[in-house]
C-alpha cells in the first residue's frame, strides 16, 4: 500500500514537472507587396519560398521548423505567407518591422432571369439599342474571376457556345484535381482551388474528394452565373420563373477560384489564408473583375483578407466588388468596408412566386413559395396552429415552430398546420409537419422580417405569409371552432409594386472600422434570384430533398454582388481605360433612389431607406455607361487614406516596395469618394472634391437637399468642363444650423447636372454635439 502511494505521487510531480504544449492555430503573416515585377518567373517565385522559410526560421530556430509550419506561401503580388504557430510566436513575429500585420486564420461567412429586365437592361426579353448590353457588347472578352465555393462545370451557364478563341493574356489553369471529370472550356477559361487554410482548422476531415474546384454548396455556381452566365434558354425552377437566364457580361470569360467549402466544421468555411491565396493567383492570372460574396466581421484593413487582397487587385486595375452581409437591419453590421472595394446591399425585384391562403370565411392573404407539391384543387382542409396539436412535454412555442418531436399525430393528421418562423429551417417545418400527417403549411413571418417573405422550394404544399397577414390568420385560426382553409398552387407574378424595397437582412451603415466611408456603396437585386446550382444537393440544401435542379433561387447580398460584377464587367468593356475607382463613382453617382411607384425606396417595414442601407441607391446600368463625371482616385490616394487610418510611412512602404511620405495634415473626409460621410461635425467643417469630365463638354451647376438642421455650401456652384479628362475642384462647406443640431445622423444629397447627366452623391451627417 506504501508503495502505491509513492508511485502514484512520483507520477503526479512528474506531470507537474512535464512542460506544456502551447496551442497551435493557423496565422496570416502579412508582408506587402513583391519586388519582382509582372514578368517574374518560377525562379522569382522559389526564391520568395526560400525567404519566408528563413525569415520565419531565423524566429523559430531552423528552416525545417519554418518548412514544416507554413502551409501556404503568397509569391505572386501578395507578400505573406500562412503558418501554424503558438500565441508566443505570432506575437513576436509581429514586433518584426517587416511585418505589416499578422492575424489568425479566420473564417469567412459566404453572404441568386428577372433581374436584368428589371434594372433596364432589356425590356420583355428585347435588347433595346440604346441598352449598355448592346452599347458594351454583352462583355465580349472580359474575364471575371469569382472567389467563392468553386463552379459546376456542367451548368449550361458556363457553355462556350458562340465563344471565340481565349484571349491570349489570359494566364491562368483549369484544376482538376481529384476529380477527372472536372473540365474547363472557352467560356469558363480557368478554376483554381485553395484548401490548406481550410484544412488547418479541419484537419483529418478534411479527405482527397474535396481536392478539386468543383462546386457542391451551390453558391459558387449561382454567383458566377449571376455575374457573367451564357445565355439560357427556358430556365425555370420546377416550372416558375420561366425565361431566359444570363448573367451581367454574358459574353464575358469566368473564372472560379474556390476558397469555401462545405460546412463540416463550427467556423465559417472561407478562411483568410485561402481567400488571401485566391487573390494572389486571380491577379497573376489575369482577371479584369472581381466577384466576392462573402466577408466577416468589421476588422482594421491589414487584418482583414478581403481587404488586403482587393487592395493588391486595384493596384492592378481589378474592380473589386463585394457583399455586405446579412446580419439584419441592425447599425454597424455593414462588413467589406475599404474604400477602394464596392460594396454591395441587396433589395427585391418586381417578381414575386405567390401562393395564397383562402380561409373559411373567404379571406385571402398573398404568401410566396416555390413548392413542388399542391392540394387538391379547391378543396379546403382543417387548419390548426402548432401550439393546439402539442405534446405533452413540449412547449406552446416550440410546437409553433413547428420543431420536430413537439407535435401529436393524432391531432395534426389531415390539417394545414401553422408554423411561426425560426426554430428550424423553414424547409425541415414542412418536413416535421407533413411527417406527423399534416397535409400542407402556413409559415407566419417574425416581427423582424415584417412584410419580408421569401420564396423556397417546399417538399410540401406550403406558403409563406407575412408579419400582418400572419396576425390576421392567426386570429381566424384561434377564434374560429372548425376553421378550414386553402393553399393555392404559387405562381409567377411580374410587375409587382413597391419594388425594389431594401431587404430586412441586408447589413446597414455606420461603417464601424472608418465611420467617414459610406458603406454600403450601392444596392442591386438580391432576393429570390434564379441562377445555376450544382448537380449534387437539393435545392433546398437537406440531406431529405433528392431533387436536383439546374437553376435555383437564392436570397442574400451575395446575389445582388455578382449583379454589380456583371454590370462592371459591361462597364470595362465599354471604357477600358476608366480606373476602377471611375467605374464605382459611374455606378454610384447614376444610381436611383426611388422605386417603381415614383416613391423614396422603403425597407420591409414600409419605412423610408436611408444611405446606411442603400448607399449611393440602386444600380441603373443604363445611366452609369454615361456618368458625365465621376469622382477619380489613385492608388496614392488610398495611400494617404491608410496614413490617416494610422499606419506609418515605413510599413506603407511596403506596399509600393519604395519610399512614401504620408501628406500633412491627413482628412478621411477629403478622400475623393462619390460619397460624403462627416460622422463628427462640431460647427462646421470643409470638404474638397475633385470631378473629371468622361463625356461630352458641359456646364454643371450644384443642386443641393441639405440634410436637416446642417446648412450646405458649394463653392464654386459652378462648374465648366471643355474637354475629356478635364478636372475640377470644388468646396463644400457643412455648418450646424441654428442653436439646436439634430441628434442621430442625418441625410442629403448633391446634385451635379448639366441637364443631361445627373451626379449624385449622398450627403451624411452626424453631430457631436449641441451647438449653443
Amino acid at each position: 500500500m506504501k508503495n502505491s502511494i509513492y508511485f502514484l505521487l512520483s507520477i503526479f510531480f512528474t506531470l507537474l514537472l512535464r512542460p506544456t504544449f502551447a496551442i497551435k492555430k493557423s496565422y496570416v503573416v502579412y508582408l506587402g507587396e513583391h519586388s519582382h515585377g509582372k514578368e517574374a518567373t518560377s525562379i522569382d517565385f522559389d526564391r520568395v519560398i526560400n525567404f519566408h522559410h528563413e525569415f520565419l526560421g531565423s524566429h523559430l530556430g531552423s528552416i525545417e521548423k519554418a518548412k514544416d509550419a507554413i502551409f501556404y506561401s503568397y509569391t505572386r503580388h501578395i507578400n505573406g505567407f500562412a503558418a501554424i504557430l503558438e500565441d508566443e510566436e505570432a506575437a513576436e513575429l509581429s514586433k518584426h518591422p517587416n511585418v505589416v500585420s499578422i492575424f489568425l486564420n479566420k473564417g469567412k461567412e459566404l453572404h441568386t432571369t428577372r433581374s436584368w429586365n428589371f434594372l433596364g437592361l432589356e425590356h420583355e426579353g428585347k435588347i433595346p439599342k440604346s441598352s449598355l448590353w448592346k452599347k458594351a457588347r454583352f462583355g465580349e472578352d472580359i474575364i471575371i474571376g469569382n472567389i467563392d465555393s468553386g463552379v459546376w462545370p456542367e451548368s449550361e451557364s458556363f457553355s462556350d457556345e458562340g465563344m471565340g478563341p481565349i484571349p491570349s493574356r489570359w494566364k491562368g489553369t483549369c484544376q482538376t484535381g481529384s476529380d477527372p471529370t472536372f473540365h474547363c472550356n472557352r467560356k469558363l477559361i480557368g478554376a483554381r482551388y485553395f484548401i490548406k487554410g481550410f484544412a488547418a482548422e479541419a484537419g483529418t476531415l478534411v479527405t482527397s474528394k474535396f481536392y478539386t474546384p468543383r462546386d457542391t454548396l451551390g453558391h459558387g455556381s449561382h454567383t458566377l452565373s449571376t455575374a457573367g452566365g451564357n445565355f439560357v434558354e427556358g430556365a425555370n425552377i420546377f416550372g416558375y420563373g420561366n425565361g431566359t437566364a444570363k448573367g451581367g457580361s454574358p459574353r464575358a470569360r469566368v473564372a472560379a477560384y474556390k476558397a469555401c467549402w462545405p460546412p463540416i466544421i463550427p467556423s465559417d468555411s472561407c478562411t483568410d489564408a485561402d481567400v488571401l491565396a485566391a487573390f494572389d493567383m486571380a491577379i497573376h492570372d489575369g482577371v479584369d473583375v472581381l466577384s466576392v460574396s462573402m466577408g466577416g466581421p468589421p476588422v482594421p484593413y491589414a487584418q482583414d483578407s478581403i481587404a488586403i487582397g482587393s487592395f493588391h487587385a486595384i493596384k492592378h486595375g481589378i474592380v473589386v466588388v463585394t457583399s455586405g452581409g446579412n446580419s439584419g437591419a441592425y447599425p454597424g453590421t455593414i462588413t467589406n468596408t475599404a474604400p477602394w472595394l464596392i460594396t454591395v446591399g441587396a433589395s427585391t425585384i418586381d417578381r414575386e412566386f405567390s401562393s395564397y391562403i383562402i380561409l373559411g370565411n373567404n379571406k385571402r392573404y398573398r404568401g410566396v413559395s416555390l413548392s413542388t407539391k399542391a392540394l387538391p384543387e379547391g378543396k379546403s382542409f382543417p387548419i390548426i396552429t402548432g401550439a393546439s396539436a402539442k405534446v405533452a412535454n413540449a412547449t406552446a412555442q416550440e410546437a409553433n415552430f413547428c420543431i420536430e418531436g413537439t407535435l401529436d399525430p393524432k391531432k395534426v393528421k389531415g390539417t394545414i398546420l401553422v408554423c411561426h418562423r425560426g426554430g428550424s429551417p423553414v424547409f425541415n417545418q414542412c418536413t416535421q409537419a407533413t411527417s406527423v400527417g399534416a397535409v400542407g403549411i402556413v409559415i407566419l413571418n417574425s416581427v423582424f422580417f415584417g412584410n419580408e417573405m421569401y420564396a423556397e422550394p417546399y417538399l410540401c404544399p406550403a406558403t409563406h405569409i407575412s408579419y400582418s397577414d400572419g396576425l390576421q390568420v392567426s386570429s381566424y385560426v384561434n377564434s374560429t371552432r372548425k376553421a378550414t382553409a386553402y393553399i393555392t398552387r404559387p405562381t409567377t407574378e411580374l410587375g409587382t409594386k413597391p419594388a425594389p424595397v431594401m431587404a430586412v437582412f441586408s447589413s446597414i451603415g455606420p461603417n464601424r472600422v472608418t465611420p467617414e466611408i459610406l458603406k454600403p456603396d450601392i444596392t442591386a437585386p438580391g432576393v429570390s434570384i434564379l441562377a445555376a446550382y450544382t448537380g449534387v444537393q437539393g435545392p433546398t440544401e437537406t440531406d431529405l430533398d433528392n431533387r436536383r435542379v439546374k437553376f435555383n433561387t437564392m436570397t442574400g447580398t451575395s446575389m445582388s454582388c455578382p449583379h454589380v460584377a456583371g454590370v462592371v464587367g459591361l462597364l470595362k468593356t465599354l471604357h477600358p481605360t476608366w480606373s476602377p475607382a471611375a467605374i464605382k463613382s459611374a455606378i454610384m453617382t447614376s444610381a436611383r433612389t426611388r422605386d417603381n411607384t415614383i416613391n423614396p425606396m422603403t425597407n420591409s417595414a414600409h419605412l423610408k431607406a436611408s444611405p446606411f442601407a442603400y448607399g449611393s441607391g440602386h444600380i441603373w446600368p443604363n445611366r452609369a455607361m454615361d456618368p458625365g463625371l465621376v469622382y477619380d482616385l489613385t492608388i496614392n490616394d488610398y495611400m494617404n487614406f491608410l496614413c490617416a487610418q494610422g499606419y506609418n510611412e515605413t510599413k506603407i512602404s511596403f506596399f509600393t516596395q519604395g519610399h512614401f511620405k504620408c501628406p500633412d495634415p491627413i482628412s478621411f473626409s477629403n478622400l475623393n469618394l462619390p460619397s460624403i460621410t462627416v460622422p463628427k461635425l462640431n460647427g462646421s467643417i470643409v470638404v474638397t472634391r475633385t470631378l473629371k469630365n468622361v463625356g461630352s463638354p458641359g456646364t454643371y451647376k450644384a443642386h443641393i437637399r441639405s440634410p436637416i438642421g446642417i446648412t450646405v455650401v458649394v463653392e464654386p456652384n459652378t462648374l465648366e468642363f471643355k474637354k475629356i479628362g478635364e478636372e475640377k475642384s470644388f468646396k463644400i462647406t457643412l455648418k450646424v444650423k441654428g442653436h439646436k443640431a439634430p441628434k442621430d445622423y442625418v441625410f442629403g444629397h448633391l446634385i451635379w447636372s448639366d441637364n443631361k447627366h445627373y451626379v449624385r452623391s449622398p450627403i451624411v451627417v452626424k453631430v457631436t454635439k449641441n451647438v449653443r
